[in-house]
């Protein structure tokens, strides 16, 4: 039986041993402030109108959490949605801040069902320029502030501090930095969540993966995600692991982008690329199912908050 993997190597073996070489040696790409801007421009400022074909309503490019197998993509991420805002506390007096916002909807989506007031950043200037044009057509310019910078330029004080999707785009070697940057961001009553693709143990994503589709990626495990939490005495009060949600997530992207595979062709007028989103998503959708892949919700509070539920039923009282 072929491998996945095995995939892979074949279509790294168009690129010279020197250069194949090169990127062992280096990757993953560091994410310092400079690298970052390149490495999340490589991934994410292909076009709105390419993640359009298959993203769906919402543009959330980030696993959904399906109610039911019947959900659809729209039900399943708007339930995403809802899930962390639960999990969260969110209310209309809290002031939040979300690091690595993509195309703005989960921000949207507090400000407009919970009335909170947001503050998101991102680096892709593809995709705050899409979210500061959704934020004028829904009337929520005065309780969302889009911000083209970088996570660790994050100033000010918040309730909640949020990130979906953008753990995977920090590098290990700033794990300490993140927390340091969450500790300074919440008030003392503040908590937080981190969600994030993840690992059983420490393991590097495939070089085909980090070359060709996410730049200076990595995949955490959970013990490496505590080096966020530990050094700066935040307090972790759940973890969920939803990655069985992300196989059907991708099974949803898979099947619109072979629905809009002429229209991929037309944009990008190259078949490897339609190859290789194929490969990238097929492939996501195995890690997944097989385990390789995790999807880890980190709820966390400052240490002296002892202002929390003392049982779960709060994310979804009868």
């Amino acid at each position: 039986m072929v491998t996945l993997f095995q995939i892979f190597d074949r279509q790294d073996a168009r690129d010279s041993i020197a250069s194949r070489v090169a990127g062992w040696m280096q990757r993953p790409r560091r994410n310092t402030l400079a690298r970052s801007r390149d490495n999340i421009h490589r991934h994410y400022d292909l076009g709105n109108d390419f993640y359009a074909l298959w993203l769906g309503e919402t543009m959330a490019y980030t696993c959904a959490y399906y109610p039911s197998a019947q959900a659809t993509l729209e039900q399943a991420q708007i339930a995403k949605m809802e899930h962390v805002c639960r999990k969260l506390r969110l209310g209309a007096a809290d002031s939040v801040v979300e690091a690595g916002c993509g195309w703005g909807s989960l921000a949207l989506h507090m400000a407009a069902r919970y009335g909170a007031k947001v503050r998101a950043f991102n680096i892709s200037k593809e995709q705050i320029d899409f979210a500061r044009r959704r934020a004028r057509e829904q009337g929520l310019e005065g309780r969302v502030e889009f911000i083209e910078d970088d996570y660790r330029n994050i100033s000010g004080s918040y309730d909640v501090f949020v990130s979906v999707g953008m753990l995977e785009h920090v590098g290990r070697e700033h794990y300490p930095e993140l927390g340091r940057v969450v500790q300074r961001a919440l008030t003392a009553e503040g908590r937080g969540l981190i969600h994030s693709i993840g690992r059983n143990r420490p393991e590097l994503l495939h070089p085909w993966i980090e070359r060709r589709i996410f730049p200076g990626a990595y995949a955490p495990s959970l013990g490496e995600m505590m080096q966020i939490f530990e050094p700066s005495n935040l307090s972790v009060l759940d973890v969920e692991n939803i990655r069985l949600h992300y196989a059907r997530t991708l099974r949803h992207w898979l099947e619109r982008y072979e629905a809009a595979i002429d229209s991929v062709r037309a944009m990008f007028s190259d078949e490897s690329f339609v190859r290789m989103w194929r490969m990238y998503l097929a492939g996501s959708i195995a890690g997944f199912e097989t385990g390789t892949l995790q999807l880890f919700q980190v709820l966390f509070a400052k240490q002296e908050n002892n202002a929390i539920p003392l049982t779960r039923e709060f994310m979804y009282p009868r």
